[in-house]
């Protein structure tokens, strides 16, 4: 049992999953440490223990997070929007998740080691955030392109969310790999996080 009030239990672990967040955005997943993510922290190490029990939960806490993030911008399209065309819709649903580029880098992460590390009530809790991503765009989808059957919208939904998992390994190429295609003589195009999204999505909705 952790003790403290339910406000210094939300504060701690959040300033846990900020600590992560922050070493993230230089450091990879196998450089991160719990030893790390303590010292970046305003407590002793061993107090993360109290908290989460690897660094794995830590990770998928962050990665709740930014589901969390991405369905209050869903909302809002929801919310702000009496009717949209679909070219007007693939943009806002782009623009959405080029907001979430800490969202797209942790999809491109293995997912299995993640889960497979963490508490079934932690892993339910993000699950939860998860299933909440389909259900809101399932409503989207609805509202937006009522044209669209149940049947039409679930093939939507099982090509777009794979879809996400490569966006930010195509987005956000590093100068080695820049250099290994051109010296491969590859001929790529590099596109943002946008406009993958939105090509991905102007096909898919026709």
């Amino acid at each position: 049992m952790i003790k403290g009030t339910p406000e210094l239990i939300a504060t701690r672990r959040e300033e846990i999953i900020n600590a992560c967040q922050r070493l993230y955005q230089s450091m990879s997943f196998k450089e991160i440490t719990l030893k790390e993510i303590g010292a970046e922290t305003s407590f002793s190490r061993p107090t993360i223990y109290n908290y989460f029990q690897t660094k794995e939960e830590i990770f998928l806490a962050l990665y709740e997070r930014e589901y969390r993030l991405w369905n209050a911008e869903l909302e809002t399209i929801l919310a702000e929007h009496e009717g949209l065309t679909r070219p007007e819709l693939a943009e806002l649903l782009a623009r959405s998740l080029e907001k979430r580029e800490q969202l797209l880098k942790l999809l491109a992460m293995n997912n299995y080691d993640m889960e497979a590390n963490s508490r079934p009530e932690l892993l339910a809790s993000f699950k939860a955030a998860y299933g909440k991503s389909l259900e809101n765009m399932d409503r989207i989808l609805q509202k937006f392109c009522p044209e669209m059957d149940e049947s039409r919208r679930l093939s939507f939904r099982l090509v777009f969310f794979p879809f996400m998992f490569g966006i930010y390994p195509y987005a956000a190429v590093t100068e080695k790999q820049r250099s290994a295609m051109e010296q491969a003589g590859v001929d790529f195009r590099y596109c943002s996080i946008y406009e993958l999204t939105l090509a991905c999505l102007l096909r898919l909705l026709g």
